[in-house]
């Protein structure tokens, strides 16, 4: 368990020892006449794992959403260092999403007749040069899967799958992660390598947040956030 661990809950402003990275400022959300949440506020330093916790249906998904810009806000700001992103065009959104995030989904997000090296490449579409691709090798030597780089993705189980997403996200090197139940579906020895991963990021400098209803990676995570 990390020690010192901050538990915040909606409607509680977070505590300012250096800038946030990821800085939701009094956000709303709802659907219809139906309100998802009111007035969300919390940041996210380089170096931090937050977990994102609550009921199920509580909008974990949709906040991760909001802040990937996958879903608008009603009203608030969410800010990437020192630039509100809800106010970015088409293509400054897509330029976001290209340079500086990076999302791991419960599901994989994997193509699943390409090889694992298909799917890597697609992390540095319209971001690098191809010659990264020597980096390959290592990075899946990390998630415990070197020498497959030529495997089809349907070939492999569900574990594997995730790991070939998380080296996905260790050739993209975003500075802000979004991951969505990466756990759920998976067993502790694999659980177990998400969060490891995903904390060697944080460590290198990304903020991370994690929705989550498992109390294993909750523990592991430097602040909850309940919503």
């Amino acid at each position: 368990m990390i020690p010192n661990r901050t538990v915040q809950n909606v409607g509680e402003e977070a505590g300012r020892e250096s800038r946030p990275l990821v800085s939701v400022k009094r956000i709303s959300k709802s659907f219809g006449a139906r309100s998802l949440w009111e007035n969300i506020s919390l940041d996210v330093e380089r170096g931090q794992l937050l977990a994102l916790t609550g009921r199920s249906g509580a909008g974990k998904t949709t906040l991760l959403n909001c802040i990937g810009l996958l879903e608008s806000v009603d009203s608030g700001e969410i800010c990437i260092g020192d630039k509100d992103i809800t106010k970015l065009g088409s293509r400054g959104t897509r330029r976001f999403r290209r340079d500086q995030l990076g999302y791991l989904f419960q599901n994989y997000a994997l193509i699943e007749n390409a090889t694992l090296r298909d799917n890597l490449d697609v992390a540095l579409v319209g971001r690098r040069k191809r010659s990264e691709r020597k980096s390959y090798d290592a990075i899946l030597e990390r998630v415990g899967l070197g020498g497959r780089a030529k495997d089809k993705i349907y070939l492999l189980s569900g574990g594997e799958q995730q790991r070939v997403a998380l080296a996905r996200l260790l050739v993209k090197q975003p500075s802000v992660v979004l991951a969505d139940e990466p756990t759920g579906a998976l067993d502790r020895e694999n659980a177990d390598l998400v969060i490891e991963v995903l904390r060697d990021m944080a460590s290198a400098g990304c903020a991370v947040i994690i929705a989550t209803h498992n109390q294993h990676v909750e523990d592991a995570c430097d602040v909850v956030f309940k919503i």
